[in-house]
């Protein structure tokens, strides 16, 4: 699997660096993970998306300045069964999207029980962004807005409302957080003090081959 290159929003077509990030995608099973990712990375939706099995991974890239931030995406399976798999996938992650279904209010509880395990076990930096996905069904609403608010900066998470249906702040969400992501060169690190650095895969391109999963 390959990025589709770094023609995303904010960005410019030539970047003088590269860096890599691995992310994580956690939730309740049926929250619109995998459509999220399959908006984010091909700009598709389909109504009908099968449930993951263990895990899917994906490769796309951000524009930021003159950084291209490249996302190893890993989208894990919602199903209580791959629970157990989760800190394979989250461990070593520098950033984790939690999702749930603004329609559903126990998808935002489990939400709130897998920030607490990242908080818990995963990285001390990762960037964890809280996404409210299927907000193009707002008629049918179990979980306000400003609850979910409320609970994103008591935990200095980042928190938007998405719809992977009509691709609402699908690439914002990925672009702010590539923008809170460490990059090598301190002016662009902004909101990264303390974490550790990406993966320059101009210095590193060797390393990166062999850590890199190909299916």
């Amino acid at each position: 699997m390959t990025s589709r290159g770094a023609a995303r929003p904010n960005g410019q077509s030539q970047a003088s660096k590269i860096c890599q990030f691995k992310l994580v995608l956690l939730g309740e099973s049926a929250v619109g993970k995998s459509s999220l990712v399959l908006r984010f990375v091909k700009g598709q939706f389909h109504e009908y998306q099968e449930s993951t099995i263990g895990a899917a991974f994906l490769t796309q890239s951000v524009c930021l300045d003159d950084t291209t931030v490249k996302f190893e995406i890993w989208d894990t399976a919602g199903q209580e069964r791959y629970h157990s798999l989760a800190p394979m996938y989250y461990r070593g992650a520098q950033a984790a999207i939690v999702v749930y279904d603004i329609t559903n209010q126990e998808t935002f509880a489990r939400a709130k029980t897998w920030v607490k395990e990242l908080q818990r076990q995963a990285s001390p930096s990762i960037v964890i962004a809280l996404a409210g996905n299927k907000a193009d069904l707002a008629s049918k609403r179990m979980v306000e807005y400003e609850e979910a608010q409320a609970y994103a900066d008591d935990n200095s998470l980042l928190f938007m409302e998405t719809s992977a249906k009509t691709a609402m702040n699908v690439n914002d969400l990925f672009l702010a957080i590539a923008k809170k992501l460490p990059k090598s060169e301190p002016q662009s690190t902004s909101g990264a003090g303390g974490r550790s650095r990406g993966v320059d895969l101009h210095e590193q391109s060797q390393q990166n081959k062999s850590q890199c999963c190909s299916n």
